[in-house]
C-alpha cells in the first residue's frame, strides 16, 4: 500500500523556494525553470530557448479569435478517485456533448517508495497520487479544468495533455505558481487512452515527471469500444495502473538520501537521471502498492479494462494466467489487438487491454522486463474468485519423488 508522509511542509517563501546557493546555481547552469516565488510573468523562469516556446504558446492565443461555440454542451460535473479506480462515467454516450469539470491540486507530499530499504522520494503529484488520477470523457466533449497549486507548495508545476490540441497540450497557458489556479478547456477531438504529466519547462519537465507528476485520460467513442468487426465491447471495471520510474540518490555508503522539502534533491537527483538507470520502476507509486491487501480484485466471469500509463519509459504488460483478449496500443480509431500475451507502452503514452477472467486465483500483472518486475517493483496482483475448471487446467499429478 502507498504510504504518505506529511512532517509538516515548510511555509513557501521566496527565500524557502530557492533554497541556497547549491540549488539556485544548479538550476541556473542547467538552464531550467526555477523554483517558484513571487509571480513575474506568464513564461516560466527558463533558459531562452524554453521562454521563447512557451511565450510563444500563450502569445498565440491572444490572437483574436472567436469565443467557443459551447451551445449544445451539458455542463457537468466528474468528481475524481484514487488510482487504481475510476471516476463514475458511460460506456455510451447518452445525449450531446458534454462538458466535464474537474478539479486538480498540484500537491507535493513525502511518500515512502519501499518499506524494505526505507527509500523515499518527495513526490511531486495531481491530488496526491502517483499517477494522478484517471478523467473519462467522451469523443467531442470538453474538458474543463481548474488546476490548484497550494500556499504550501515548494515549486510551479502545470500540465501538459497529450490528448488535446494545441499551447504545448495546455502546458503553455496552466503555469501555476504556490498560491494561484488556472482554468483550462480542451476538445477531446481523438478517442484513446493519452498520458498527462507536468512540463515546466527545461530539465524540470523530467524532474516533475520522474517524481510522479503524470497520470491518464481516456477518451471513449460516442459508441464505446467496439471489436475489429465492429461489435460492442463492454468491461464491469477499471484497474488504472500508472508504472512510476524513480531515480532516487543515494548518499556514499549506498544508502537512500533523504531530504527536508520538495526540491531539495534537484541537483541530486540530476546526477541520477542521467544515468538512465531507474532505482524503482513500481506500479502505483511503490513497491507493493497493488499487491497483499491493495491487489486489484475480479470474479471469475468478470471483464476487466486494464489501463496502463508510463509517461517516460516503455514497458511490456503481462497478466500472468492470462491475456489481452483486446488491446488498443495505440488509439481506439483502430481495430484492437486480438489474443495477446505481452502488450507493448510506448514511452509518454497510455494504452488499454481487456480480459475476462476464467479461472480463480492469483494473476500477476508485471512488466515483462522480468528484472523490472522482480527486482525494482513493477508488479501488481489481481485476486479473482470463482469455482476453478478443469476443462481449462488441472494438475494432473502433484509434485511427488520419482525413481532414478
Amino acid at each position: 500500500m502507498t504510504k504518505f508522509i506529511n512532517p509538516g511542509l515548510m511555509q513557501t517563501s521566496r527565500r524557502n523556494v530557492l533554497r541556497g546557493s547549491v540549488l539556485a546555481s544548479a538550476a541556473a547552469m542547467t538552464g531550467t525553470a526555477a523554483f517558484a516565488g513571487a509571480r513575474r510573468g506568464p513564461a516560466p523562469r527558463a533558459h531562452a530557448p524554453t521562454a521563447q516556446i512557451f511565450n510563444a504558446a500563450e502569445t498565440m492565443t491572444k490572437a483574436e479569435a472567436a469565443p467557443a461555440d459551447l451551445s449544445g454542451y451539458t455542463r457537468v460535473k466528474q468528481e475524481l478517485v484514487a488510482p487504481p479506480f475510476a471516476p463514475a462515467h458511460e460506456q455510451v454516450a447518452t445525449g450531446g456533448p458534454k462538458l466535464i469539470e474537474i478539479t486538480m491540486d498540484t500537491t507535493e507530499r513525502l511518500m515512502v517508495v519501499d518499506e524494505d530499504t526505507g527509500a523515499s522520494v518527495w513526490a511531486l503529484t495531481y491530488n496526491g497520487s502517483v499517477p494522478g488520477p484517471l478523467i473519462i470523457c467522451h469523443e467531442g466533449d470538453m474538458v474543463e479544468l481548474t488546476l490548484r497549486n497550494p500556499h504550501d507548495s515548494q515549486m510551479e508545476h502545470n500540465i501538459d495533455f497529450h490528448a488535446s490540441t494545441g499551447a504545448l497540450g495546455g502546458g503553455g497557458l496552466t503555469h501555476v505558481y504556490p498560491g494561484e489556479e488556472t482554468v483550462l478547456r480542451w476538445k477531446a477531438t481523438k478517442p484513446g487512452c493519452f498520458t498527462y504529466h507536468c512540463a515546466p519547462g527545461g530539465a524540470m519537465i523530467p524532474y516533475h515527471v520522474t517524481h510522479g507528476m503524470n497520470g491518464a485520460v481516456m477518451v471513449l467513442p460516442r459508441d464505446g469500444l467496439k471489436d475489429a468487426e465492429g461489435n460492442a465491447l463492454k468491461y464491469d471495471s477499471i484497474a488504472y495502473i500508472g508504472e512510476q520510474d524513480y531515480y532516487l540518490p543515494k548518499d556514499e555508503y549506498g544508502d537512500y538520501k533523504t531530504y527536508e522539502v520538495a526540491g531539495d534533491d534537484y541537483a541530486d537527483s540530476l546526477d541520477a537521471m542521467r544515468t538512465l538507470t531507474p532505482t524503482h520502476s513500481v506500479f502505483n507509486g511503490a513497491v507493493g502498492a497493488l499487491t497483499g491487501e491493495a491487489a486489484l480484485r475480479a470474479k471469475v466471469g468478470e471483464t476487466v479494462l486494464m489501463i496502463h500509463n508510463q509517461a517516460n519509459r516503455d514497458s511490456r504488460p503481462h497478466l500472468i494466467g492470462g491475456h489481452g483478449n483486446y488491446v488498443w496500443e495505440t488509439s481506439f480509431s483502430t481495430p484492437p489487438l486480438k489474443d495477446v500475451e505481452t502488450w507493448f507502452v510506448r514511452g509518454g503514452t497510455a494504452m488499454a487491454a481487456m480480459y475476462t477472467f476464467e479461472q480463480p486465483g492469483v494473476y500477476a500483472y508485471v512488466n515483462h522486463n522480468l528484472i523490472e518486475a522482480a527486482l525494482l517493483g513493477a508488479t501488481a496482483h489481481f485476486v479473482v474468485e470463482g469455482e476453478w475448471d478443469n476443462n481449462l487446467m488441472e494438475q494432473v499429478v502433484a509434485p511427488r519423488a520419482f525413481e532414478a
